[in-house]
């Protein structure tokens, strides 16, 4: 049942993991707002249900870390996009709009839209970085590409992919202005103690490459600062439940602990600075305008492809959107315990760096804001129609992130 004249009636979404639910939440209250009777369909997380989607599976169902570990869950995932692709052909939308998990929602954006649906995907997949040569599949699996970063346009325009540069919906969401003081007093840190956030990720394979060392950084760092106060937002109640076994093994780190469930942006607002996993998280503590370092594991296969395609000096956003070292990252081995306490306490030693890189940050943060759900909206509005794409990288914002 296609719209008329732009009318939006039926939507599939297929989110993978917790940011993709915050994403898909806002598209659909776009959407909602824009088009009232919308109804919603497909894959998402507590946010996403809360919209009104119609949920097939639990959000966690594609939620695979790593090349080599999605080989292991590879029959499930296929037996999963079978009854997807069944699903949506019976339902019949409007539009299919894969949220990020690009290896598993290109192949069904590609089935799809060789039935005959428009397809999208939200959140262009690191294509510009590693194995570049996708761009011509994502051409035939997408009727367009919805990118936050003006670089990714830039990318997919010279490759003839039609796009819609659309701005982050982290950038809207976040203020340009925030209160340290407040937030530390809504999490009870009392006083003007030096405060780290700790986010090992909010993946079970994250806390199992990155967890243990993290907590051993941070026993460190509280040994040569017994001021220090130390929180940990937990993604999920699984989490929580892995960290809560792994502090079982750091008593003294345990007695300078917050340990919370969610509130990560608290944290990272109420933090000096912050330690965490690369992924959406750095962009995040780039746009609360706080200093961080970006420390990842893997499996030592999946590291050794890595190494192989990849094609970036840099694997976190704040970096790669100002095209330089702002953040500190230790990757594979060099993120010891050791090497993360270090670099740790020189930048909790370094009080005028930490407040030029704020402002850094926050001007990054202005040039982000864009209104991305709206744009999104519109986009998905324009697919469904016929129309051309809103017009989305300009002359100023079309750099490429180099081969």
């Amino acid at each position: 049942m296609p719209g008329d004249e732009g009318t939006v009636r039926r939507v599939y979404l297929v989110a993978g993991e917790l940011s993709g639910d915050i994403l898909g939440a806002g598209l659909m209250r776009a959407l909602k707002a824009r088009h009232p009777g919308v109804e919603f369909r497909g894959i998402g997380g507590p946010r996403m249900i809360a919209e009104g989607i119609d949920s097939r599976y639990p959000l966690e169902t594609l939620s695979v870390m790593g090349l080599v570990e999605v080989l292991k869950h590879l029959p499930r995932l296929l037996g999963v996009r079978r009854e997807l692709r069944r699903d949506a052909l019976r339902w019949r939308p409007d539009i299919m709009i894969g949220i990020d998990a690009p290896d598993f929602n290109l192949g069904l954006e590609r089935q799809l839209r060789e039935s005959g649906l428009t397809t999208a995907h939200y959140v262009s997949p690191s294509v510009w970085a590693w194995r570049q040569g996708r761009v011509k599949g994502i051409a035939r699996s997408v009727d367009a590409m919805l990118t936050f970063l003006p670089f990714e346009a830039a990318f997919y325009a010279r490759h003839r992919v039609p796009v819609a540069f659309v701005g982050h919906p982290l950038a809207d969401e976040l203020p340009l202005e925030n209160d340290r003081p407040a937030a530390r007093a809504a999490l009870g840190l009392t006083g003007d103690a030096p405060v780290l956030a700790v986010l090992p990720g909010s993946r079970a394979g994250e806390i199992r490459f990155i967890g243990d060392t993290f907590l051993a950084a941070a026993e460190r760092l509280c040994t040569a600062r017994p001021e220090l106060r130390v929180v940990i937002p937990a993604a999920t109640p699984e989490r929580r439940g892995e960290l809560e076994a792994l502090l079982a093994g750091y008593p003294a780190l345990a007695e300078r602990v917050t340990l919370l469930d969610g509130r990560a942006r608290d944290a990272m607002v109420a933090a000096d600075a912050v330690l965490l996993a690369s992924g959406t998280a750095a962009l995040e503590a780039m746009l609360c305008h706080r200093t961080m370092l970006v420390a990842y594991r893997m499996a030592t296969a999946t590291h050794w492809l890595a190494k192989k395609l990849v094609k970036t000096e840099w694997i976190s956003l704040p970096n790669l959107i100002a095209r330089e070292g702002l953040v500190p990252e230790l990757i594979q081995e060099a993120a010891s315990a050791e090497a993360i306490a270090a670099r740790l306490g020189e930048m909790f030693d370094d009080a005028s760096g930490r407040e030029a890189l704020e402002a850094r940050f926050a001007t990054m943060h202005a040039g982000l804001q864009r209104d991305a759900s709206r744009r999104a909206a519109e986009a998905i509005e324009a697919l469904v129609a016929g129309r051309s794409l809103p017009a989305s990288v300009t002359p100023e914002h079309g750099e490429e992130v180099a081969s």
